[in-house]
């Protein structure tokens, strides 16, 4: 499973679970020829290389993944984290998604994390 952070997600919940699952593969979008790219071609991206976006833009990403889920467009998965959750139970909810669940589970779908 791998996965795109959005250029605003916390990098304290990436290193968080980097250090707990030393296999956790990400790309920051800074890091990637799109940096400073709009939602919309950040959702592209990652469909096109099927990469699980980490975003706290939870309105704006969400309707630019539902208007391509409309428009039959192709979708990567999409953890939607709102900015006040704890850094500590986003890195065990997304421990707990590594761990137990494969990248195909949650291509396609926009999913809030934690799950509280």
């Amino acid at each position: 499973m791998k996965f795109l952070a959005d250029e605003n997600f916390n990098n304290d919940i990436l290193r968080g679970v980097w250090r707990r699952i030393p296999s956790f593969v990400f790309i920051r979008v800074q890091d990637t020829e799109i940096a400073g790219a709009d939602d919309d071609r950040v959702l592209d991206y990652a469909a096109k290389y099927t990469y699980i976006v980490l975003t706290h833009d939870v309105n704006t990403m969400r309707g630019h993944f539902y208007r391509r889920m409309q428009a039959g467009d192709p979708l990567p998965g999409l953890f939607l984290v709102h900015k006040h959750s704890p850094v500590a139970k986003v890195i065990d909810a997304l421990e707990l998604i590594l761990s137990a669940s494969d990248e195909t589970e949650w291509l396609g779908h926009a999913t809030y994390v934690p799950f509280d």
